[in-house]
């Protein structure tokens, strides 16, 4: 009988200030699909976050990630498959809604068709999707990750951590990340290469130790961060208010537009505030209370009897 494969990808925040194109931080927020040999070519269902935008077809990502891990293996592609997905992570939001898309995708893949795929592996094929593997690493791996390219592979190493209060704020607005990538300039002063370079390592301390002090003092960003806030109106004035209602450190999730606050007991207030300062430049935005997760993504194959 045809197995059923169930993958569970979390939500990842990517950056974590200075830790640019290199840190990511997997989240309690999941997306899952179920994958299953049926049917003739790809079809795909969609439930919660993309359904009314997401492609159906073999445009959709999910299937782009399966297709690749077909054709990095040498194996023929499946007559019929059909993923029925079920989103939490909001698209388009910083919270690594599409490495979710390329890792349930091959891992997806790579379950229905009793192929053994390390998570390393599966790694390698994901970041070249995506074009940097943060996300994917922290969405494969849990916990805090350090991910670098290297020649033709991927470094990775995966701290746990203990579980922190997390508040993500996405406002309304449409920000694609290659809007946010144009935003930055091509040169970089020594001093602040050498400002981030220095407080990326003690970001990995802070979270790794739950010292929110310590994470609240290094969360500082001068390669990406003032470039890409003044994309994001209201942006500013909510992280002023994030930390005035309690907050230990914020940051932009990933290219944005959400914002990420770290706290230890105050979340809710900390995303009335920034929403309040959201509406004040008349953004609306959502709010999300999350955790960290030193969890990655997970696959359950199913066999009918």
């Amino acid at each position: 009988m045809s197995r059923v494969a169930q993958v569970r990808v979390p939500a990842t925040t990517a950056n974590l200030g200075p830790g640019f194109d290199s840190l990511g931080l997997a989240l309690n927020l999941w997306n899952s699909a179920d994958f299953s040999l049926a049917g003739k070519g790809y079809h795909i269902t969609v439930q919660g976050e993309g359904e009314d935008c997401l492609p159906d077809g073999e445009h959709n990502l999910i299937v782009r990630a399966a297709r690749s891990f077909y054709q990095s293996r040498g194996l023929p592609e499946p007559d019929g498959v059909r993923i029925d997905c079920c989103n939490q992570i909001p698209v388009g939001s910083g919270m690594g809604s599409s490495a979710a898309a390329v890792v349930a995708g091959i891992l997806g893949a790579a379950a229905i068709s009793g192929v053994s795929l390390s998570l390393i592996e599966a790694l390698q094929l994901a970041w070249k999707l995506e074009g940097h593997p943060d996300n994917a690493a922290a969405a494969l791996f849990g916990g805090v990750v350090v991910a670098v390219v290297y020649g033709q592979e991927c470094l990775v190493r995966q701290f746990n951590l203990p579980i922190i209060q997390v508040t993500i704020v996405t406002p309304q607005i449409n920000l694609p990340t290659s809007a946010a990538r144009k935003a930055l300039p091509a040169h970089v002063s020594l001093r602040d290469a050498v400002f981030n370079l220095g407080r990326t390592p003690l970001v990995i301390e802070a979270l790794r130790t739950g010292d929110l002090d310590l994470l609240g003092k290094v969360m500082e960003d001068r390669l990406h961060q003032p470039y890409r806030l003044k994309l994001i109106p209201g942006a500013d004035a909510a992280l002023q208010a994030a930390r005035s209602s309690g907050a230990q450190a914020v940051a932009i999730s990933g290219a944005g537009p959400s914002l990420i606050a770290f706290s230890r007991q105050c979340a809710s207030e900390v995303g009335a505030a920034m929403q309040a300062a959201f509406a004040r430049s008349e953004v609306s935005s959502r709010v999300f209370l999350l955790e960290t997760s030193s969890v990655g993504a997970s696959v359950k194959i199913d066999t009918p009897a």
